[in-house]
């Protein structure tokens, strides 16, 4: 019988025993695995050796895991120097722990985010408390990744399952071919093989030389394995946010654009929002260290708002007969709503006057001091709305809604009534969660309140919405942790095979 080398090579390598693999096979014959495995198909069509697959699973540690099992997990020694600081006993402050245990970057997240899910205590003012009954050093998590960076395996699926999407782990497959001889192979080897010459692939010397009509080619195996590449793609949150651009433009509405960091007076002040509202404290915004303040703001708004803010609007208007100091409207901060844009375009700052009706929109992030869980990030995407129009009515809101969010299929909303100090009426907005049928909020909204309207020179109404896109995701997709959609815990099979609704 003749065959090409590479069948005749792995024919003779195989045995009637015990089965082996391409790798082993390859090993034998010094060819690679992809043409010991194209052989292999071969020998099979012909009857000459049996084939049989199975699919074998390999867990290893990433870098950043192998950085934990060496250092430990940053919730393990948030809680060690918590306890060490005597969070045990009475609550301390938390930047003075995070400082304690080393963190910093990325690791302050994942440790916050970490700690109260497993128990370690609670986070609450700025403040941070430690269980001391918890042990973080049988953290079954701890466990299993020691055990994977020291060859073994794990026996705590979940605990793999937790490890591979906050990415402490690579999961891979691949299929294992093995290989036996059948009685026909037997029966060749014991008559004779003898080598066939093949030509693997058609060549310029082949084609001007003529010498490809007299030669043998070998054949090509489609079926055989490729190597699998993970291209980058755009990110399904990004992709979300351009579609809702593409939709609220399609309803009549016009782009806005401004500053991340801005003066707390286009923040809050101009949204009729007290300056010792708790919102406005270190607890909830992000501060700037360097510059501090404004340069400038327009001098005759800043004096309609402060008289807003000290005697209300109108004959019957209070105001909030609370200090108000131009310096800490002045104080810049990350922004933690797109509403300042709001308060930019009406005041006519932006883009100057503008008559009614008018429709602005945003799509952009928002930072806010929120404790890390499932539905909260320190950072995320707002969808920022509002209609100016003579007559507007919370039924006008209402329909707006659900024009826009039937868009993405959904049209099970609710609304609750809510109190905004710079709307009235408001109401929050409610979808249900198609993985767990639980009300899930994603959004807040109402009509502009003339407190904050008249200061801003704009006299007719003005209804306007906060969404968030995340959350929109979570109705889309079913997710049930926005941290599955980026972060440092991200779900990467859900980035790469999540198509976006259309």
């Amino acid at each position: 019988m003749q065959l090409p080398q590479a069948q005749a090579a792995v024919l003779e390598a195989a045995s009637t025993r015990e089965a082996q693999s391409i790798d082993e096979l390859a090993a034998a014959t010094g060819l690679p695995p992809e043409t010991v495995t194209g052989a292999a198909f071969e020998l099979q069509e012909e009857g000459l050796v049996a084939l049989s697959e199975r699919v074998e699973e390999t867990v290893t540690p990433t870098d950043e895991g192998l950085e934990y099992v060496e250092r430990g997990l940053p919730e393990g020694r948030l809680h060690r120097a918590a306890r060490d600081a005597g969070a045990d006993e009475e609550a301390v402050p938390m930047g003075q722990v995070i400082g304690a245990a080393g963190l910093e970057g990325a690791a302050v997240d994942i440790a916050l985010s970490n700690y109260a899910r497993k128990g370690y205590g609670g986070i609450e003012g700025g403040k941070i408390s430690a269980d001391p009954t918890a042990e973080p050093g049988a953290d079954p998590e701890a466990r299993a990744l020691e055990s994977l960076a020291e060859g073994g395996e794990s026996s705590s699926g979940e605990a793999i399952e937790t490890l591979e999407r906050r990415g402490l782990v690579d999961r891979s497959e691949r299929t294992v071919r093995e290989l036996t001889l059948t009685e026909a192979g037997v029966t060749a080897l014991m008559e004779g093989v003898e080598v066939a010459e093949t030509v693997g692939r058609l060549t310029p010397e082949l084609l001007t030389s003529g010498e490809w009509r007299d030669v043998e080619f070998a054949e090509y195996n489609v079926g055989a394995d490729a190597e699998r590449i993970e291209g980058g793609r755009i990110h399904i949150l990004r992709q979300t946010a351009e579609r809702v651009k593409d939709v609220l433009v399609g309803m009549g509405f016009r782009e806005m654009e401004g500053p991340h960091v801005d003066a707390d007076f286009w923040i809050n002040d101009c949204l009729f929002m007290p300056q010792d509202h708790p919102a406005r404290t270190h607890w909830d915004r992000f501060a700037l260290e360097e510059p501090t303040h404004i340069g400038e703001l327009p001098a005759e708004l800043v004096e309609r708002v402060e008289r807003a803010h000290r005697g209300g609007v109108g004959p019957d208007g209070e105001g909030y007969h609370s200090p108000w100091d131009e310096g800490f409207a002045r104080a810049l901060a990350l922004r933690g709503h797109t509403t300042s844009l709001s308060a930019r375009y009406l005041s006519g700052h932006e883009i100057g006057e503008l008559e009614p009706p008018q429709r602005f929109f945003s799509v952009e992030k928002v930072y806010r001091n929120d404790t890390l869980d499932p539905t909260h990030l320190l950072e995320f995407f707002q969808i920022e709305g509002w209609v100016m129009a003579e007559g507007l009515s919370v039924r006008d809101l209402m329909g707006t809604f659900e024009e826009f969010y039937a868009q993405f299929g959904i049209t099970d909303l609710e609304f609750k009534p809510h109190y905004n100090p710079y709307t009235e009426p408001s109401f929050e907005l409610f979808g249900t969660h198609p993985t767990t049928g639980e009300l899930v909020e994603i959004g807040n909204s109402g009509i502009f309140r003339p407190e904050m309207l008249e200061p801003l020179g704009v006299d007719c109404d003005v209804m306007a919405w906060g969404l968030a896109l995340e959350r929109l995701l979570m109705l889309m997709y079913g997710f049930e942790d926005i941290r599955d959609i980026h972060g440092t815990l991200c779900d990467l099979d859900l980035l790469r095979n999540t198509e976006v609704t259309y």
